[in-house]
């Protein structure tokens, strides 16, 4: 399976392209809609999640709510592109009057500067259109797909808010994902333990009046996942190096780990190997899971835990100092609309873009032509591994 994603912030639509999804997943329009509408909540978030509405279009490879087995065309409507429409018109040459929000003076942390000077542009607009986060919308809508298809293979997961900021937030760490959700649906933080709720809350609406921003710490737990998916031949085909790009590969994050991840180098072999145990009732299994459901580059069938690092938004409403592309002034840098913190938003992506990578490993490794020929290939894979 593949997917590619287009279009620009302020553009009319973001587009998506998925290939290699089976025929015969019935789709719960809804459920993507659902999503979709939960990137754009959360505390924290700025003023244009009250102009945009996602709602997800279908415009190829489904009929009668069911996949084809052909490529899924997918379109999200930027509502406030309406705003922007001379800005961002593609037909039309560059004029003073359609050039008015020209970004001269970089974002430190953004990809503003280096983008400019690798692409040549002089109006460093032309890169954070694409840079900006407002792509992650069709991903997630990608992702809500993909976890639909995982659904059905009875594999299931989750992503939420570990820790904002300084304050952690993750409870005891639950890993049963029916549980978590019941728990992150209680608040707008899409954490686990409650009562940092307020807290967190205060800090946020302190550190908005400060013109400040905030990153933090997302969980992912997913479960129902077989033994040997993924493989150890190269490292291009180990699941983990997969997963590690794809959630580094969402804006704003700088850190990944797997199971108890960097405080394992700490720590003697004896505590972080998970050992091996064999039962009737269970047949394989691990005492442990201080691995987070992986070795070799393959789920060991343990529930698979990633955690990931966000850094705080580049955007800052007290902006730092930066240099006019053209002048080559010093000035404070460019301040666009943004958030205080995206965290829970994150939280959101983070776990579709982890569906996409479970659901692409899946379906390289059995028949992806149709859904029911795959469920019957992983029902009799999984007996076998059970059996090994």
């Amino acid at each position: 399976m593949k997917f590619m994603t287009a279009g620009e912030s302020h553009g009319p639509q973001l587009s998506g392209i998925i290939e290699g999804i089976p025929a015969g997943l019935r789709l719960d329009i809804n459920a993507i809609n659902e999503q979709l509408a939960a990137r754009q909540g959360g505390f924290g978030r700025g003023n244009r999640q009250q102009i945009e509405h996602d709602v997800i279009e279908i415009t190829g490879g489904v009929r009668h709510q069911e996949t084809l087995g052909s490529p899924i065309a997918l379109t999200i409507t930027n509502r406030d592109h309406a705003h922007w429409q001379k800005i961002m018109d593609p037909t039309i040459p560059a004029t003073p009057e359609n050039t008015l929000r020209t970004v001269e003076r970089p974002r430190p942390g953004h990809a503003d500067l280096v983008g400019g000077m690798k692409y040549r542009h002089r109006d460093l607009r032309n890169v954070l259109e694409r840079s900006s986060a407002r792509e992650t919308a069709m991903r997630v809508a990608v992702g809500a797909i993909c976890k639909q298809l995982l659904a059905q293979l009875d594999i299931s997961l989750v992503g939420y808010v570990e820790q904002i900021g300084d304050v952690q937030a993750g409870g005891q760490q639950p890993v049963v994902v029916s549980d978590i959700e019941q728990q992150i649906k209680r608040n707008d933080l899409r954490i686990v333990d409650e009562t940092q709720v307020e807290r967190i809350h205060d800090l946020i609406t302190d550190t908005k009046k400060a013109g400040d921003t905030l990153g933090g710490l997302v969980r992912v737990v997913a479960t129902g996942l077989p033994a040997g998916i993924g493989s150890y031949i190269s490292a291009s085909t180990k699941l983990d190096a997969k997963l590690a790009a794809a959630v580094i590969g969402v804006n704003a994050f700088k850190g990944v780990e797997f199971g108890d991840g960097f405080a394992a180098a700490t720590r003697p072999g004896s505590q972080v190997m998970d050992a091996i145990d064999w039962d009737e009732a269970a047949h394989w299994q691990r005492l442990t899971d201080h691995l987070g459901g992986l070795e070799g580059g393959m789920t060991n069938g343990m529930p698979l835990i990633i955690r990931a690092a966000m850094k705080p938004i580049p955007t800052l409403y007290k902006p730092l100092q930066s240099v006019d592309v053209n002048t080559k002034e010093v000035l404070k840098a460019n301040v666009e609309r943004s958030d205080t913190t995206a965290i829970v938003p994150a939280s959101i992506v983070i776990e579709s873009v982890v569906a996409i990578e479970l659901a692409t490993a899946v379906l390289e490794m059995f028949d992806n032509s149709s859904l029911g020929r795959l469920q019957e290939q992983l029902t009799a894979y999984r007996s076998e591994v059970a059996n090994y």
